[in-house]
Protein backbone atom coordinates (compact mmCIF):
# COMPACT_ATOMS: atom_id res chain seq x y z
CA UNK A 1 0.00 0.00 0.00
CA UNK A 2 1.73 3.27 -0.95
CA UNK A 3 1.62 6.15 1.82
CA UNK A 4 2.09 8.70 -0.86
CA UNK A 5 0.07 11.92 -0.03
CA UNK A 6 -1.67 13.36 -2.75
CA UNK A 7 -3.07 16.66 -3.35
CA UNK A 8 -5.58 18.33 -5.87
CA UNK A 9 -9.49 18.42 -6.11
CA UNK A 10 -9.69 14.47 -5.72
CA UNK A 11 -7.59 14.36 -2.78
CA UNK A 12 -9.32 17.52 -1.43
CA UNK A 13 -12.74 16.07 -1.73
CA UNK A 14 -11.07 12.65 -0.09
CA UNK A 15 -9.98 14.20 2.83
CA UNK A 16 -13.22 16.16 3.09
CA UNK A 17 -14.81 12.37 3.96
CA UNK A 18 -17.70 14.07 2.47
CA UNK A 19 -19.93 12.47 -0.17
CA UNK A 20 -20.47 13.75 -3.85
CA UNK A 21 -23.88 13.90 -5.32
CA UNK A 22 -25.01 14.83 -8.72
CA UNK A 23 -25.91 17.73 -10.74
CA UNK A 24 -29.41 18.23 -11.69
CA UNK A 25 -28.07 17.72 -15.72
CA UNK A 26 -27.11 13.96 -15.08
CA UNK A 27 -30.14 13.31 -13.26
CA UNK A 28 -32.08 14.73 -16.44
CA UNK A 29 -29.59 13.14 -18.59
CA UNK A 30 -29.91 9.60 -16.63
CA UNK A 31 -33.72 9.77 -17.24
CA UNK A 32 -33.39 10.69 -20.97
CA UNK A 33 -31.28 8.29 -21.97
CA UNK A 34 -33.65 5.79 -20.11
CA UNK A 35 -36.35 7.31 -21.88
CA UNK A 36 -35.31 7.02 -24.99
CA UNK A 37 -33.92 3.42 -25.05
CA UNK A 38 -37.50 2.38 -23.84
CA UNK A 39 -38.83 4.48 -26.99
CA UNK A 40 -36.59 2.65 -29.08
CA UNK A 41 -36.97 -0.93 -27.54
CA UNK A 42 -39.66 -1.06 -25.06
CA UNK A 43 -37.74 -1.57 -22.66
CA UNK A 44 -37.01 1.17 -19.54
CA UNK A 45 -33.02 0.18 -18.30
CA UNK A 46 -33.00 0.36 -14.82
CA UNK A 47 -30.32 1.47 -13.40
CA UNK A 48 -29.36 3.18 -16.10
CA UNK A 49 -26.11 4.08 -16.94
CA UNK A 50 -24.51 7.15 -18.03
CA UNK A 51 -20.87 8.95 -18.96
CA UNK A 52 -20.22 12.18 -16.97
CA UNK A 53 -17.73 14.83 -19.06
CA UNK A 54 -14.72 13.23 -17.15
CA UNK A 55 -15.67 9.76 -17.37
CA UNK A 56 -17.10 8.86 -14.25
CA UNK A 57 -19.96 6.20 -15.18
CA UNK A 58 -22.55 6.62 -12.34
CA UNK A 59 -25.76 4.27 -12.63
CA UNK A 60 -28.87 5.55 -11.81
CA UNK A 61 -32.38 4.02 -10.49
CA UNK A 62 -35.46 4.81 -11.71
CA UNK A 63 -38.09 6.04 -9.60
CA UNK A 64 -41.40 7.02 -12.71
CA UNK A 65 -41.40 5.41 -16.21
CA UNK A 66 -44.10 5.74 -18.29
CA UNK A 67 -44.55 4.15 -21.92
CA UNK A 68 -47.14 5.65 -23.63
CA UNK A 69 -48.39 6.44 -27.94
CA UNK A 70 -45.07 8.35 -29.54
CA UNK A 71 -43.54 9.35 -26.00
CA UNK A 72 -41.77 7.74 -23.32
CA UNK A 73 -41.31 9.11 -19.74
CA UNK A 74 -38.38 8.42 -17.32
CA UNK A 75 -37.52 9.94 -13.80
CA UNK A 76 -34.91 9.97 -11.42
CA UNK A 77 -34.78 11.16 -7.44
CA UNK A 78 -31.16 13.90 -7.26
CA UNK A 79 -29.44 13.09 -4.92
CA UNK A 80 -27.08 15.47 -3.71
CA UNK A 81 -24.59 13.53 -1.16
CA UNK A 82 -23.45 15.45 1.72
CA UNK A 83 -24.23 19.14 0.04
CA UNK A 84 -26.96 21.00 1.34
CA UNK A 85 -28.63 21.31 -1.86
CA UNK A 86 -32.14 22.54 -2.03
CA UNK A 87 -32.82 20.07 -4.74
CA UNK A 88 -31.53 17.11 -3.02
CA UNK A 89 -34.70 14.81 -3.38
CA UNK A 90 -36.20 16.62 -6.21
CA UNK A 91 -37.68 14.10 -9.06
CA UNK A 92 -36.11 15.13 -12.65
CA UNK A 93 -38.45 13.96 -15.11
CA UNK A 94 -37.14 13.54 -19.01
CA UNK A 95 -40.10 12.98 -21.56
CA UNK A 96 -39.06 12.20 -25.08
CA UNK A 97 -40.87 12.16 -28.42
CA UNK A 98 -39.81 11.16 -31.98
CA UNK A 99 -39.48 13.81 -34.30
CA UNK A 100 -39.05 14.04 -38.25
CA UNK A 101 -35.76 13.19 -39.67
CA UNK A 102 -33.18 15.88 -39.63
CA UNK A 103 -35.34 18.13 -37.08
CA UNK A 104 -32.23 17.19 -34.45
CA UNK A 105 -32.46 17.81 -30.71
CA UNK A 106 -34.96 19.98 -29.08
CA UNK A 107 -35.29 20.96 -25.40
CA UNK A 108 -39.04 21.80 -23.66
CA UNK A 109 -39.00 23.11 -20.24
CA UNK A 110 -41.97 20.93 -18.29
CA UNK A 111 -43.39 21.73 -15.34
CA UNK A 112 -40.69 22.92 -12.46
CA UNK A 113 -37.94 24.00 -14.78
CA UNK A 114 -37.68 27.35 -15.13
CA UNK A 115 -37.69 29.35 -19.01
CA UNK A 116 -34.96 32.71 -19.55
CA UNK A 117 -36.75 35.94 -19.72
CA UNK A 118 -33.99 38.08 -19.45
CA UNK A 119 -30.12 38.55 -21.17
CA UNK A 120 -27.12 38.06 -19.44
CA UNK A 121 -27.46 34.27 -18.97
CA UNK A 122 -25.64 31.46 -21.36
CA UNK A 123 -28.91 30.57 -22.88
CA UNK A 124 -31.30 33.09 -25.34
CA UNK A 125 -34.29 35.00 -23.98
CA UNK A 126 -37.21 32.17 -24.40
CA UNK A 127 -34.93 29.10 -24.23
CA UNK A 128 -35.61 26.31 -21.56
CA UNK A 129 -33.48 26.70 -18.33
CA UNK A 130 -31.36 23.57 -19.48
CA UNK A 131 -27.95 25.24 -19.47
CA UNK A 132 -24.99 24.14 -21.79
CA UNK A 133 -23.47 21.32 -20.78
CA UNK A 134 -26.38 19.12 -19.91
CA UNK A 135 -27.93 19.74 -23.19
CA UNK A 136 -24.29 18.35 -24.35
CA UNK A 137 -24.54 15.71 -22.57
CA UNK A 138 -28.10 14.93 -23.26
CA UNK A 139 -27.34 15.13 -27.25
CA UNK A 140 -24.56 12.91 -26.70
CA UNK A 141 -26.26 10.28 -24.85
CA UNK A 142 -29.51 10.24 -26.90
CA UNK A 143 -26.85 10.01 -30.29
CA UNK A 144 -25.36 6.85 -28.85
CA UNK A 145 -28.73 5.24 -27.93
CA UNK A 146 -29.66 5.94 -30.95
CA UNK A 147 -26.39 4.40 -32.52
CA UNK A 148 -27.51 1.06 -30.64
CA UNK A 149 -30.83 0.55 -31.03
CA UNK A 150 -31.56 2.28 -34.85
CA UNK A 151 -33.04 5.41 -34.15
CA UNK A 152 -32.30 8.52 -35.68
CA UNK A 153 -31.28 10.62 -32.84
CA UNK A 154 -34.53 13.34 -33.76
CA UNK A 155 -36.54 13.45 -30.89
CA UNK A 156 -38.33 16.34 -28.41
CA UNK A 157 -37.11 15.96 -24.45
CA UNK A 158 -39.03 17.98 -22.37
CA UNK A 159 -37.60 17.79 -18.92
CA UNK A 160 -39.28 18.73 -15.51
CA UNK A 161 -38.82 18.85 -11.90
CA UNK A 162 -41.64 18.25 -9.78
CA UNK A 163 -42.28 20.92 -6.95
CA UNK A 164 -40.02 22.70 -9.16
CA UNK A 165 -41.59 25.94 -9.19
CA UNK A 166 -41.49 25.83 -5.46
CA UNK A 167 -38.35 25.09 -5.13
CA UNK A 168 -36.76 27.36 -7.38
CA UNK A 169 -38.32 29.98 -4.47
CA UNK A 170 -35.08 29.35 -2.79
CA UNK A 171 -32.86 29.76 -5.34
CA UNK A 172 -31.78 33.23 -7.63
CA UNK A 173 -33.66 32.07 -10.50
CA UNK A 174 -36.58 34.52 -10.03
CA UNK A 175 -34.34 37.60 -9.74
CA UNK A 176 -32.26 36.83 -12.42
CA UNK A 177 -34.93 36.34 -14.89
CA UNK A 178 -35.47 32.25 -14.78
CA UNK A 179 -39.17 31.97 -14.48
CA UNK A 180 -41.45 28.79 -13.92
CA UNK A 181 -38.84 26.81 -11.89
CA UNK A 182 -34.94 25.38 -11.89
CA UNK A 183 -32.46 25.44 -14.04
CA UNK A 184 -30.94 22.20 -15.05
CA UNK A 185 -27.24 22.69 -14.09
CA UNK A 186 -23.88 20.76 -13.95
CA UNK A 187 -20.63 21.33 -15.62
CA UNK A 188 -19.06 17.97 -14.57
CA UNK A 189 -22.30 15.99 -13.34
CA UNK A 190 -21.32 16.16 -9.80
CA UNK A 191 -21.94 17.81 -7.34
CA UNK A 192 -18.90 18.74 -5.07
CA UNK A 193 -20.54 18.55 -1.30
CA UNK A 194 -19.22 22.15 0.87
CA UNK A 195 -19.07 21.74 4.28
CA UNK A 196 -17.54 24.90 5.69
CA UNK A 197 -14.89 23.77 7.77
CA UNK A 198 -14.17 20.28 6.24
CA UNK A 199 -13.50 22.75 2.58
CA UNK A 200 -11.31 24.97 4.52
CA UNK A 201 -9.57 21.99 6.63
CA UNK A 202 -8.93 20.28 3.14
CA UNK A 203 -7.57 23.72 1.21
CA UNK A 204 -5.56 24.23 3.81
CA UNK A 205 -4.11 20.67 3.11
CA UNK A 206 -4.04 21.09 0.06
CA UNK A 207 -1.44 24.01 0.28
CA UNK A 208 0.86 22.27 2.36
CA UNK A 209 0.56 18.92 0.28
CA UNK A 210 1.96 21.87 -2.28
CA UNK A 211 4.72 22.85 -0.57
CA UNK A 212 5.71 19.32 0.40
CA UNK A 213 6.04 18.61 -3.14
CA UNK A 214 7.84 21.58 -3.81
CA UNK A 215 5.90 23.75 -5.77
CA UNK A 216 6.16 27.53 -5.98
CA UNK A 217 3.41 28.04 -7.98
CA UNK A 218 -0.06 27.00 -6.84
CA UNK A 219 -3.77 28.10 -8.50
CA UNK A 220 -6.83 28.95 -6.38
CA UNK A 221 -9.84 27.87 -8.72
CA UNK A 222 -13.51 28.36 -8.22
CA UNK A 223 -14.49 24.93 -10.11
CA UNK A 224 -13.21 22.61 -13.18
CA UNK A 225 -13.58 24.95 -15.43
CA UNK A 226 -11.53 27.33 -14.15
CA UNK A 227 -8.42 24.32 -13.04
CA UNK A 228 -8.48 23.40 -16.67
CA UNK A 229 -7.84 27.24 -17.36
CA UNK A 230 -4.73 27.22 -15.59
CA UNK A 231 -3.47 23.88 -16.73
CA UNK A 232 -3.44 25.36 -20.09
CA UNK A 233 -2.03 28.57 -19.13
CA UNK A 234 0.30 27.43 -17.24
CA UNK A 235 0.97 23.31 -17.21
CA UNK A 236 0.49 23.08 -13.54
CA UNK A 237 0.63 19.48 -11.74
CA UNK A 238 -2.81 18.38 -9.99
CA UNK A 239 -0.92 18.87 -6.74
CA UNK A 240 -0.36 22.38 -7.11
CA UNK A 241 -4.18 23.19 -8.17
CA UNK A 242 -6.26 24.08 -5.14
CA UNK A 243 -10.19 23.76 -5.25
CA UNK A 244 -11.06 26.50 -3.51
CA UNK A 245 -14.74 26.70 -4.52
CA UNK A 246 -15.92 29.95 -2.70
CA UNK A 247 -13.44 30.73 -0.28
CA UNK A 248 -11.21 32.75 -1.28
CA UNK A 249 -10.14 34.12 1.74
CA UNK A 250 -9.20 30.88 3.18
CA UNK A 251 -6.83 30.09 0.46
CA UNK A 252 -5.59 33.50 0.89
CA UNK A 253 -4.77 33.52 4.86
CA UNK A 254 -3.32 30.38 4.90
CA UNK A 255 -1.18 30.99 2.26
CA UNK A 256 -0.09 34.12 4.35
CA UNK A 257 0.87 32.03 6.93
CA UNK A 258 2.37 29.17 4.51
CA UNK A 259 3.91 31.43 1.55
CA UNK A 260 4.47 30.13 -2.29
CA UNK A 261 6.30 32.15 -4.16
CA UNK A 262 3.22 32.55 -6.81
CA UNK A 263 -0.50 32.15 -6.58
CA UNK A 264 -2.51 32.47 -9.35
CA UNK A 265 -6.53 32.98 -8.88
CA UNK A 266 -8.44 31.98 -11.68
CA UNK A 267 -12.33 31.82 -11.44
CA UNK A 268 -15.79 33.32 -13.32
CA UNK A 269 -15.97 36.80 -13.86
CA UNK A 270 -18.46 37.44 -11.55
CA UNK A 271 -17.31 35.33 -8.72
CA UNK A 272 -14.07 37.47 -9.38
CA UNK A 273 -15.94 40.17 -9.49
CA UNK A 274 -17.26 40.03 -5.37
CA UNK A 275 -13.29 39.69 -4.51
CA UNK A 276 -12.66 42.65 -6.67
CA UNK A 277 -15.12 44.69 -4.08
CA UNK A 278 -13.58 42.83 -1.21
CA UNK A 279 -15.73 39.88 -0.10
CA UNK A 280 -13.35 36.24 0.23
CA UNK A 281 -16.68 34.20 0.52
CA UNK A 282 -17.87 33.94 -2.90
CA UNK A 283 -20.97 31.90 -2.79
CA UNK A 284 -24.40 33.24 -3.65
CA UNK A 285 -26.34 33.35 -0.40
CA UNK A 286 -23.31 35.40 1.45
CA UNK A 287 -21.88 38.08 -1.18
CA UNK A 288 -23.53 39.13 -4.38
CA UNK A 289 -21.90 40.73 -7.57
CA UNK A 290 -22.26 44.68 -7.50
CA UNK A 291 -22.84 46.20 -10.33
CA UNK A 292 -22.45 49.82 -9.09
CA UNK A 293 -18.79 48.77 -8.28
CA UNK A 294 -18.82 47.17 -11.82
CA UNK A 295 -20.51 50.01 -13.03
CA UNK A 296 -17.10 52.51 -11.42
CA UNK A 297 -15.02 50.44 -12.81
CA UNK A 298 -15.86 50.86 -16.25
CA UNK A 299 -15.95 54.38 -15.96
CA UNK A 300 -12.27 54.29 -15.13
CA UNK A 301 -11.99 51.64 -18.02
CA UNK A 302 -13.30 54.28 -20.15
CA UNK A 303 -16.76 53.87 -20.04
CA UNK A 304 -19.75 57.20 -21.27
CA UNK A 305 -22.47 57.45 -18.49
CA UNK A 306 -24.83 55.85 -20.67
CA UNK A 307 -22.74 52.66 -20.55
CA UNK A 308 -22.16 52.91 -17.00
CA UNK A 309 -25.27 52.93 -16.08
CA UNK A 310 -26.02 49.60 -18.74
CA UNK A 311 -23.50 47.98 -16.36
CA UNK A 312 -25.13 49.09 -13.41
CA UNK A 313 -28.45 48.50 -14.49
CA UNK A 314 -27.30 44.90 -15.93
CA UNK A 315 -29.12 41.77 -14.82
CA UNK A 316 -25.84 39.78 -14.04
CA UNK A 317 -22.28 40.48 -14.13
CA UNK A 318 -22.08 38.83 -17.35
CA UNK A 319 -24.56 40.84 -19.36
CA UNK A 320 -22.20 43.78 -17.94
CA UNK A 321 -19.25 42.33 -19.10
CA UNK A 322 -20.65 42.11 -22.82
CA UNK A 323 -21.95 45.37 -22.41
CA UNK A 324 -18.25 46.41 -21.81
CA UNK A 325 -16.85 44.44 -24.65
CA UNK A 326 -19.29 45.33 -27.05
CA UNK A 327 -17.93 48.73 -26.31
CA UNK A 328 -14.11 48.10 -26.07
CA UNK A 329 -13.62 48.98 -22.33
CA UNK A 330 -11.88 46.24 -20.81
CA UNK A 331 -14.07 45.31 -17.66
CA UNK A 332 -12.51 42.06 -17.33
CA UNK A 333 -8.97 43.42 -16.78
CA UNK A 334 -10.49 45.82 -14.10
CA UNK A 335 -12.26 43.38 -12.50
CA UNK A 336 -9.20 40.84 -12.51
CA UNK A 337 -6.70 43.85 -11.27
CA UNK A 338 -9.00 44.96 -8.75
CA UNK A 339 -8.87 41.27 -7.20
CA UNK A 340 -5.29 40.65 -7.37
CA UNK A 341 -5.03 44.16 -5.39
CA UNK A 342 -7.22 43.36 -2.79
CA UNK A 343 -5.82 38.98 -2.52
CA UNK A 344 -2.46 41.45 -1.95
CA UNK A 345 -4.19 43.13 0.72
CA UNK A 346 -5.12 40.05 2.65
CA UNK A 347 -1.68 38.50 2.24
CA UNK A 348 -0.32 41.20 4.29
CA UNK A 349 3.00 41.92 2.55
CA UNK A 350 3.75 38.23 2.81
CA UNK A 351 6.71 37.16 -0.34
CA UNK A 352 3.67 36.00 -2.48
CA UNK A 353 3.12 37.28 -6.22
CA UNK A 354 -0.12 36.96 -7.09
CA UNK A 355 -1.94 37.33 -10.62
CA UNK A 356 -5.94 36.89 -11.74
CA UNK A 357 -7.27 35.15 -14.41
CA UNK A 358 -11.43 35.58 -15.08
CA UNK A 359 -12.97 33.69 -17.23
CA UNK A 360 -16.73 32.57 -18.75
CA UNK A 361 -18.43 30.16 -18.67
CA UNK A 362 -17.14 28.36 -21.25
CA UNK A 363 -13.38 28.76 -20.03
CA UNK A 364 -12.71 31.73 -22.23
CA UNK A 365 -10.30 34.03 -20.88
CA UNK A 366 -12.16 37.51 -20.59
CA UNK A 367 -9.80 39.37 -17.84
CA UNK A 368 -6.45 39.08 -16.74
CA UNK A 369 -3.81 40.93 -14.59
CA UNK A 370 -0.28 41.45 -14.51
CA UNK A 371 1.72 39.39 -11.86
CA UNK A 372 2.29 41.92 -8.33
Amino acid sequence: MSNEVKGGRRAQLEHTGLRPGWTTGACATAATTAAYTALLTGEFPDPVTITLPRGHTPAFALAAEELGDGFAMAGVVKDAGDDPDVTHGALVRATVRPLPAGAGVVFRAGPGVGTVTRPGLPLPVGEPAVNPVPRKMMRDHVAEVAARHGGTGDVEITVSVDHGEEIARSTWNPRLGILGGLSILGTTGIVVPYSCSAWIDSIRRGVDVARAAGRTHVAGCTGSTSEKTVVAEYGLPEDALLDMGDFAGAVLKYIRRHPVDRLTVCGGFAKLSKLAAGHLDLHSARSQVDKGFLAGLARRGGADEALAEAVAGANTGLAALQSCLAAGVPLGDLVAEAARDEALSVLRGAPVAVDVICIDRAGTVVGRSTVA
